[in-house]
């Protein structure tokens, strides 16, 4: 035996929210309505089963359906009527059921085809009527106008009101249907400029490289013809020179195809819960001696207390190491580079400031392109490579520059638990 929860499920889900109203409707017609017999009984309870099962039947939902279904409702109707008093029924209100439904879901002429065959429905009654001993008055008469009125104006007002939102609904999807399409082509759009950037930063990240090469490309190319001449052969010091002016190129080549390398490579990020301060400590050990060599003092102000939170100490060590390199290289000896620590909200703040020369305004919103460079031994790929690890970090790089007075870099990190 099926547990009640089941069968109150089962009920549920045959019986809808119109189905009980229905059933409602057509038990108050048989409880209340007057000069009921036998037969209006029948019909009310197979009327009110029609409508109950006519949406769970595949084949009602086909337009031929449709003009069955409706047939059906006509001859219930008419039936209802013919057995409570016919042309006298107060029950001629039924009429409207067949009307309203067709208004709903036929067109205007269908509509207007089920009106009239409701109309003439309810007008044939009158020929049942014995017009011998049987007269019907004219307020009656008019009375009955009215009714047929009444049924012809209530179903076009509810097919227009049926019309006016069907034509609302092909709009809505044609409106879906256009911003659909729209974003798609903005997808595509989308799509083919990042393709283009990707095509153009290749581009530009071939030219650099090509750029950068041929210079130490030339040169041992030029070291290499003397190398083959008899008058170099026979001067040792001249050669030793020249083969010196290789060797220097060809680790200045590997060199930058190790850092291009580096920074076409995509990065892995590994953060994890780490104190910042322990990375400055151990980024400003390693460029100490370097700063030293330069005469330039390395000066840091961190918060007393851990700074804890999720990051890659790897990599935030080269972007580190890059910035305050580049401090160093444009601080002039006596200089001071100073990293800050600072932590504002749910950000952390990195500052490395110089006291050199400044970057030249026009040349602000080229310093993070690779390969871009004002040095003539730079590479042009470390603050592209610093971009690349604060990108990965999702935080933002600024720069301030003052001419004659120096330069800020400032990196914001925000604060958030990684796994």
């Amino acid at each position: 035996m099926k547990p009640p929860s089941l069968i109150s499920a089962g009920i549920a889900s045959f019986l809808r929210a119109e189905d009980i109203a229905w059933l409602l409707l057509f038990t108050g017609l048989a409880v209340f309505g007057p000069d009921l017999n036998y037969d209006a009984y029948i019909i009310l309870l197979v009327f009110a089963a029609f409508l109950v099962a006519e949406p769970k039947v595949k084949a009602f939902s086909t337009h031929r359906g449709q003009i069955a279904a409706l047939l059906v409702k006509v001859l219930l109707s008419y039936l209802l009527i013919g057995f409570s008093h016919g042309i006298d029924s107060n029950y001629y209100l039924i009429l409207l059921l067949p009307v309203i439904s067709a208004a709903t879901s036929l067109d205007l002429a269908g509509t207007t085809m089920f009106i009239l065959l409701c109309a003439a429905a309810y007008l044939s009654f009158l020929g049942f009527i014995n017009w011998e001993t049987h007269y019907i008055p004219s307020d009656q008469q008019r009375l009955l106008c009215l009714r047929i009125a009444f049924i012809a104006v209530a179903g076009f007002l509810v097919y227009l009101q049926a019309r006016a939102k069907r034509d609302e609904m092909v709009r809505t999807q044609d409106a879906v249907a256009s911003l659909t399409k729209s974003n798609r082509d903005l997808r595509r759009a989308e799509a083919s400029l990042r393709r283009s950037e990707r095509l153009a930063a290749l581009g530009q990240l071939t030219a650099g490289l090509a750029h950068e090469l041929r210079n130490p490309l030339g040169t041992i190319k030029a070291s290499a013809e003397l190398l083959g001449k008899q008058a170099t052969q026979s001067n040792p010091a001249v050669m030793q020179e020249l083969t010196g002016y290789i060797t220097s190129e060809v680790d200045r080549t590997n060199s930058l195809i190790s850092r291009f390398l580096d920074f076409a490579r995509p990065l892995r990020l590994h953060a994890r819960s780490a104190d910042l301060r322990e990375t400055i400590s151990q980024t400003m050990d390693q460029i100490r001696t370097r700063a030293e060599a330069r005469q330039v003092r390395l000066e840091t102000a961190v918060p007393e207390h851990p700074v804890i939170f999720a990051f890659d100490p790897d990599l935030l060590a080269i972007a580190l190491t890059n910035l305050i390199h580049n401090a160093i290289e444009a601080s002039a000896p006596g200089g001071i580079v100073r990293l800050t620590v600072e932590s504002r909200g749910a950000a952390i703040h990195l500052s490395v400031s110089d006291q050199g020369s400044g970057i030249a305004s026009e040349h602000l919103e080229s310093i993070f392109n690779p390969f871009f460079t004002t040095r003539t031994d730079g590479t042009g790929l470390g603050l592209a490579i610093v971009t690349k690890i604060v990108d990965e970090h999702n935080g933002k790089i600024t720069v301030q520059s003052t001419p004659d007075a120096g330069t800020t870099f400032e990196l914001i990190l925000p604060v958030q638990e990684r796994d």
